[in-house]
């Protein structure tokens, strides 16, 4: 089965299998939990090992999402300029050997180094996985395919938590990161192989400067791309803050062992992948509108129940934990439908759509990255206050932007 030219839309791509292009695209995606997931349980035993402070081991983190962020600026109109394809390639050869020189690293300004040159492989890769989405697929058919390549993730996800904690306890924290080396081979592999371009129409003027202008300035005056964009943003900075803050609070002020800090990572991309089920089901059911609206309601509980908790002292895993599975539900609605919402109105520049929506979470994720260095102070409140914060906003963006700004599509349309 491939999938079917009416669902193509303005460009005529090559027939892609069905289930190859969900397969690819879960595996592109999940490049960016398996870079920072496998890792979480490891960050405070690198930190440690290789001398440095709280801070410069959040900027692992940050620096990685940082460059992630602004190279897709970069990728976005070489995709559109000479295809998924080559730059796909370009950027997992990237991601590979950057994967190399960080499990060699003998110090944190070097693996800090190679932290961001991960980054700005990653953003190539991402960056064309959800162009791929536009260029297969219309923006209702696009949520629904989108949501079964973030089921994979989520699969990954739930894979990648328990497994770094496992590695950093037997084997230490460079086992953890050379795992990443392993999977961007197989990646890589199969979109060599097996994966053909999918842009049928490229812009050969996409890189002059001009046309970079008016291709920007084109989505950034687009109410649509600003709703889907800001929903995306603010979920993922939500999601962002705990992962961030979550291997510091729960490994050392909750007491958590790294094995039992993996389970708690795989039971939150448990929650995620229960919520991109979800996802589909609302959407043949509600439409798009009406599927991020109950989202949002998903959201602001959980973050409303982790800040009462807190509140009430209830400082635990056991009470903290819970309300946070609300949140991913959410969040395993609100990435497809706000994805490919936000590349749904550009079916001609869909790389630069998704190079600024991927621009705008990391951007988020980087400023978050760099409050939490110096905001973690042995409690709960930096990752509890900053989840409710971005629960609140997502929810309003979810009730007012969208529900304004979404296109009118029936919720069986084709």
């Amino acid at each position: 089965m491939s999938v079917p030219s009416a669902a193509i839309g303005a460009q005529q791509a090559p027939a892609v299998p069905a289930g190859l292009a969900i397969v690819v695209l879960a595996l592109l995606l999940s490049i960016q939990p398996v870079t920072t997931d496998l890792y979480l349980p490891a960050l405070p035993a690198l930190t440690r090992g290789l001398g440095a402070d709280v801070a410069a081991g959040q900027l692992t983190l940050s620096a990685l999402l940082l460059a992630f962020g602004c190279s897709q600026l970069a990728w976005g109109p070489l995709s559109d300029r000479f295809g998924r394809r080559p730059v796909l390639l370009a950027g997992l050869g990237l991601y590979t050997l950057a994967s190399v020189g960080a499990v060699l690293a003998p110090s944190m300004d070097l693996l800090v180094a190679w932290r961001t040159a991960q980054g700005l492989a990653m953003g190539a890769v991402v960056m064309c996985a959800r162009a791929i989405v536009r260029d297969l697929y219309t923006p209702l058919a696009g949520a629904r395919a989108m949501s079964k390549a973030l089921t994979g993730l989520g699969l990954i996800a739930c894979l990648c938590a328990p497994l770094g904690g496992l590695l950093t306890e037997w084997l230490g924290w460079r086992a953890a990161l050379l795992v990443l080396t392993a999977y961007a081979v197989a990646t890589l592999a199969l979109v060599a192989l097996r994966l053909p371009e999918t842009l049928g129409q490229r812009n050969p003027r996409a890189l002059h400067p001009a046309t970079l202008v008016r291709t920007w300035a084109l989505v950034l005056r687009t109410p649509t791309f600003w709703a889907f964009s800001l929903l995306t943003t603010a979920s993922y900075g939500g999601l962002f803050t705990f992962l961030a803050a979550s291997s510091f609070v729960y490994l050392d002020v909750l007491g958590s062992s790294r094995t039992q800090y993996g389970l708690t990572l795989l039971s939150t991309a448990a929650a995620y992948l229960l919520g991109t089920l979800l996802c589909r089901r609302l959407l043949a059911r509600h439409g798009l509108k009406r599927t991020v609206a109950i989202a949002g309601l998903l959201s602001a509980s959980g973050g409303l129940l982790m800040l009462l908790a807190a509140a009430l002292g209830w400082h635990s895993v056991a009470a903290l934990l819970p309300p946070f599975y609300l949140f991913m539900l959410g969040h395993g609605i609100h990435q497809p439908c706000g994805q490919s919402g936000a590349v749904g109105p550009f079916p001609q520049a869909a790389g630069v759509a998704s190079a600024l929506n991927g621009f705008m979470m990391m951007l988020a994720a980087f400023a978050i990255g760099r409050w939490l260095g110096g905001a973690l102070d042995g409690t709960v409140w930096p990752l509890v206050q900053g989840v409710a914060l971005w629960s609140l906003l997502l929810a309003a963006i979810a009730w007012t932007l969208v529900q304004r700004h979404a296109p009118q599509e029936s919720a069986h349309a084709p």
